[in-house]
């Protein structure tokens, strides 16, 4: 299997070898999932599921899920799961290692890959890493509608996943919640507004996410008022730095200003 990756970022740029090689690990780590049994228990989401199946024009860093059957920490395997994974990484050819957490309401495993930065061409510095983080929501608020689709890039997969509603959802809570300006969800903002007209967010999912997380449920009726207060409260520098190594096409970040998103959000 790492034979097959090296093929792959061989034939590309340099600089795109790093988004590659993580998106080819992202999605062999779905089908090391799939085969741990563990997509049965838990539902894709965030940008990467966006990506993978509905051609979200930018790369991602994370693995988010979303526990739907038997929820709760302990009742979700995640040391006896995540351990199989790394088996089946080390029989492929990879080096790796893994940090798993367990004891918290998300539970996490982060696969850091030795020597893969230079093996795919990325990068000489010994500092540099190739790492896929693994999240697992096992206490979600409740509402997500939930669908079954393939994945064809790299390997055959297929995932339970939040409907493209609920993941807007998902979306826009992110957006009210974060205390920090991460500029790849105003990046997927805008793709969702520019280039998926008609879908909305489900505001059954978004109302009880907002409540979860200490927030006014009723922000979910008028999410578009509340993002555009949070527009003009943004620094437009930091969102810019923060979602640029990440968009496929780089032209896509010009779109990406305080005026273009207060005007798709219908100010």
């Amino acid at each position: 299997m790492k034979a097959h990756l090296l093929q792959l970022v061989s034939a590309v740029p340099p600089e795109d070898r790093r988004n590659l090689a993580r998106e080819y690990l992202q999605v062999y780590l779905l089908r090391l999932l799939q085969e741990a049994n563990a997509t049965e228990q838990m539902a894709f989401v965030g940008g990467t599921a966006l990506r993978l199946l509905y051609q979200l024009p930018r790369f991602s860093e994370d693995l988010d899920f979303s526990l739907v059957a038997a929820r709760g920490v302990a009742a979700f395997d995640s040391t006896g799961v995540f351990g199989k994974v790394k088996l089946a990484l080390e029989r492929a050819g990879y080096s790796v290692t893994v940090k798993v957490r367990a004891d918290k309401t998300v539970a996490s495993a982060f696969f850091r890959f030795a020597g893969l930065a230079r093996d795919v061409g990325w990068s000489h510095d010994p500092r540099a890493i190739v790492a896929v983080k693994v999240e697992i929501d096992t206490d979600p608020p409740a509402g997500a509608r939930l669908l079954s689709s393939p994945i064809a890039r790299f390997f055959p997969v297929a995932v339970r996943h939040h409907d493209p509603a609920s993941l807007f959802a998902g979306k826009v809570h992110a957006l009210l919640h974060r205390s920090y300006p991460k500029g790849r969800d105003w990046f997927d903002l805008v793709w969702y507004l520019a280039e998926r007209r008609g879908w909305e967010p489900n505001t059954e999912l978004l109302g009880n996410a907002l409540a979860q997380t200490g927030e006014d449920r009723g922000l979910a009726a008028r999410w578009r008022a509340a993002l555009r207060d949070r527009v003009a409260e943004l620094d437009w520098e930091a969102v810019l730095r923060d979602v640029r190594p990440f968009v496929e096409r780089p032209g896509d970040v010009q779109v990406l200003t305080k005026e273009h998103v207060l005007r798709l959000l219908g100010a």
